[in-house]
């Protein structure tokens, strides 16, 4: 069995609503075992037999079957989160500054997305592997830095969901616990 990190993309936001109980429920019906949910924004760590890409192929499919919207899906490794977290040059915790992961199923986009992201003025970001790469937003105003507006460009939501680092860790300690 190998341990994994799914990271869902837009769920709880913008009129999609499900419960993580719901959730965990409708994944009783594929081929993963050791299901836990984390938090409510979409973070699940997993044990399964499939490979990455069937873990999504089955963990999408239950989405749009069970909750009957077109679902995205980031999945990683729990050592590949744990790569990530160790990985990532910014801090997890500071009074000035948020530090955030955006992670991606296609390396293109990502690629395309921090070439744009470079372009902004004053941008901090840095890659960290072929699936994400780590960013800095100002407290308190994540949302309205110029980074957050163009990640959350519609060309990107297929491919790519963000989490702040604190999540991350949250998800890399329980997906070593699977």
């Amino acid at each position: 069995m190998n341990s994994y990190a799914v990271f869902l993309r837009g769920i709880n936001v913008g009129g999609i609503n499900i419960k993580m109980a719901d959730l965990k429920n409708a994944l009783k019906s594929r081929p993963f075992s050791g299901v836990v949910t984390l938090l409510a924004s979409g973070n699940v760590v997993l044990a399964s037999e499939l490979d990455p890409a069937g873990v999504k192929k089955e963990f999408e499919a239950c989405l749009r079957e069970t909750f009957g919207y077109d679902a995205w899906v980031v999945v990683l490794t729990a050592g590949r989160v744990a790569a990530l977290v160790d990985a990532c040059p910014y801090p997890a915790d500071d009074a000035s500054t948020h530090t955030y992961l955006t992670l991606a199923s296609d390396e293109e986009v990502l690629s395309e997305l921090l070439e744009a992201g470079r372009a902004l003025d004053r941008a901090e970001l840095t890659r960290l592997g072929p699936e994400a790469l780590a960013w800095l937003a100002p407290a308190g105003g994540t949302l309205d830095s110029p980074f957050s507006k163009l990640s959350s460009k519609a060309k990107y939501k297929t491919a790519t969901t963000t989490r702040n680092l604190r999540t991350m860790i949250k998800v890399r300690d329980a997906a070593a616990g699977i």
